[in-house]
C-alpha cells in the first residue's frame, strides 16, 4: 500500500495503525492521495441539447455527413533548452524541465464521425471570419448531395451575424450545439487526446514552420488509417447518471 503523509495522519488521529488504515481503504475503494476535478452544465437546454447530439451519433440521417468541429487554440512550438535522453532499459525518457518558446498555433479540425478522417487548417488566429473559412474547406471536402450536421460548442466566434449569414447561403449546414461546459459531447475533443498523446506531448520544435509541418504529416499519417470513435451511452443513460450524481451531491 502507498504510504503518505495523510496515511500515517490519519492512523494516529483515529488511534490505530498504518495497517488497518490501509486496509479500510482498500475495502472501501479510497484513494485520498488522488483528486480530479468536474463542471457541470447549467445550460437550460442541457437536456435537449444531449438528446439532439447523442440521436446524431446514435442514428446518423441518411445522405448525410456528420462532422464534430472545434479548434485546438495556442498550440505551443516548443524547444527543449537541452537534448531529451531517450528512453532506455531501465531508465525512462527524460527531459529537461525548462524549455524555450517559438511561438504559437490554431488548429482547426472537423472529424468525420462515420470514418474517423479529419478535415483541418492551421490558422496564427481563431477568430470568426477564420472559422467561415474553415467552413467553406469542409463545404468543399464534401460531396455535393449530402447535407452537413456539424457538432460544436457556443463560443462566440460560431455565433457571428457572419457566420449566421454564411448558414443562409449554405442550406445544407445544420449546426448542432453541444451544451456548455460539456466539451466531453464533441467527440473531435477524444481525438486532439490522441493527437496530443502521440505527437505533442514528446515534440520539439524550433519555429512555427516546424510544428506546423509535423502536425500536416502527423494528421496525413492518421487520414490514411482513421480510426473512428463510437459513442456507446444513450442519451437517457446520461441524464440518469447525472441525475444520480446530483443526487448524491
Amino acid at each position: 500500500m502507498r504510504r503518505t503523509g495523510r496515511h500515517v495522519d490519519l492512523a494516529a488521529k483515529a488511534g490505530m495503525s498504518p495497517s488497518s488504515v490501509g486496509r479500510i481503504w482498500r475495502a472501501f475503494g479510497l484513494k485520498p492521495w488522488l483528486t480530479d476535478t468536474f463542471k457541470l452544465s447549467e445550460d437550460p437546454q442541457f437536456v435537449d441539447k444531449v438528446r439532439d447530439v447523442v440521436g446524431l451519433y446514435m442514428n446518423p440521417p441518411e445522405h448525410a455527413v456528420v462532422m464534430c468541429v472545434d479548434e485546438k487554440t495556442s498550440i505551443q512550438a516548443l524547444d527543449r533548452t537541452q537534448p531529451s535522453l531517450p528512453m532506455r532499459p531501465g531508465q525512462i525518457e527524460r527531459r529537461t524541465h525548462d524549455y524555450k518558446r517559438h511561438g504559437v498555433t490554431d488548429l482547426f479540425a472537423a472529424l468525420n464521425l462515420a470514418t474517423g478522417q479529419i478535415v483541418h487548417q492551421t490558422r496564427t488566429q481563431h477568430r470568426a471570419v477564420e472559422f467561415r473559412k474553415f467552413l467553406d474547406l469542409i463545404d468543399e471536402s464534401v460531396p455535393a448531395g449530402l447535407a452537413v450536421h456539424v457538432v460544436l460548442d457556443n463560443s462566440s466566434t460560431h455565433k457571428t451575424p457572419a457566420i449566421h449569414q454564411w448558414l443562409l447561403k449554405h442550406p445544407r449546414f445544420t449546426f448542432h450545439f453541444t451544451p456548455t461546459s460539456s466539451s466531453w459531447m464533441n467527440l473531435v475533443e477524444r481525438w486532439f487526446a490522441e493527437l496530443t498523446n502521440k505527437m505533442l506531448r514528446r515534440s520539439a520544435h524550433k519555429s512555427i514552420t516546424a510544428l506546423t509541418t509535423d502536425l500536416n504529416t502527423w494528421i496525413a499519417a492518421w487520414n490514411d488509417n482513421p480510426k473512428p470513435f463510437v459513442w456507446h451511452k444513450t442519451a437517457d443513460q446520461i441524464l440518469d447518471s447525472l441525475k444520480k450524481y446530483l443526487t448524491n451531491l
